[in-house]
Formats: structure tokens, C-alpha cells, sequence
């Protein structure tokens, strides 16, 4: 199988289901973003696999399964109206995510102030999942009256609460002291 088509050559790309659109159409943008979350995510993959701690194997399960589901957000994201999504978010996915972010947090140290997003370079990476997790969320509430019934939105929010936890959880396995907000500068 050939991984060119030259079908997007002219600047169109194909949503589920076939329908031509051009690839700066804000559902694009928004599946897209949750590829480039995916990326970032497995960038902190490689440096957690690097490290030896106790939550290493859980984390990296967890993350692997993440990596999945936002193929699901994906789906969900590239479906154009009207049409059924094949791969749907359920709740049970958003009820996960909260209840690891419950048990990482925990063992965590208490936040008092904000902290810098940054110490080991997974914990890093994972600070920058986070982020374009949020402008991923961003763009999928422009779509949200053509999202029928989704919990994209909802997912992705939830996501990134995840993932701020857990690159908490990876400093904290890793004594890698947190930056703290210095208000007096």
C-alpha cells in the first residue's frame, strides 16, 4: 500500500464518509489537534520509558490508552453532520479519566500557587499535551452545534486536567522539585 494518495494536493482532504473539505475547515483543525496532542504525548512515552519508578508501567498503560481514545475524539470530531460516528466517546471514557486523576493526585503534594510547566523532560512533554489538549477542546467548541450528542468537548477538558496531574505525578516519582509562581517579580 502506498502511504501517498495525491488526493489533498489541492488542498482538500476527505472527512468520515467521504465529504470533500479543505484542510484548513475547522474540523480539520480540531481532529488534527488531537493528532498533534497524540504525538506529544508519545514524545513523553520515550522519556518515561527511560526512568525507573514505581507508577512507570500504570502511566505508560494509561498513556498508550489515551493515545487511543483521542483516535476516538478524532472520529467523533471528522464525522460531518448528520452522519453516525463509529468510533463514540461514552461517558465510562470521561468516568476513567476522572478517577485516575483522583488516585495520581493522591500522593501528590497539596497545590498552593500556581507551578512553571516544567522539571523532567516527560513531565514537560506532558505539560505540553496539556496545552494543545486545551486548544484542541478550543476548537471543537467552535463545532459544537455540529457535534451531535458528543462528548469530545467534555473529553478533552477532562484530558487535560489529566494530564497536568499526571506530569505532576511524574516530577513527584522522580523527586524533580516543581517551579512555583513567584508573584513578587
Amino acid at each position: 500500500m502506498r502511504i501517498y494518495t495525491r488526493a489533498g494536493d489541492q488542498g482538500e482532504t476527505s472527512l468520515i464518509y467521504g465529504k470533500r473539505v479543505p484542510k484548513n475547515d475547522a474540523r480539520v483543525e480540531a481532529y488534527g489537534t488531537c493528532d498533534e496532542v497524540n504525538a506529544v504525548i508519545g514524545q513523553a512515552i520515550s522519556f518515561i520509558e527511560q526512568e525507573d519508578f514505581q507508577a512507570k508501567a500504570t502511566l505508560i498503560d494509561q498513556l498508550h490508552y489515551l493515545q487511543t481514545i483521542l483516535f476516538h475524539v478524532g472520529s467523533e470530531l471528522a464525522t460531518p453532520e448528520g452522519k453516525e460516528v463509529t468510533w463514540k466517546l461514552e461517558q465510562r471514557h470521561i468516568d476513567a479519566l476522572e478517577q485516575q486523576i483522583d488516585k495520581w493526585q493522591e500522593d501528590l503534594p497539596e497545590l498552593r500557587n500556581f507551578i512553571l510547566p516544567s522539571g523532567h523532560p516527560a513531565a514537560s512533554s506532558l505539560h505540553h499535551a496539556r496545552t494543545v489538549a486545551r486548544r484542541a477542546e478550543r476548537m471543537a467548541v467552535e463545532l459544537q452545534d455540529q457535534l451531535q450528542d458528543s462528548l469530545a468537548i467534555k473529553y478533552l477538558n477532562r484530558l487535560s486536567d489529566y494530564l497536568f496531574v499526571v506530569a505532576r505525578t511524574v516530577n513527584h516519582q522522580l523527586n524533580v522539585e516543581e517551579k512555583h509562581l513567584k508573584a513578587d517579580i
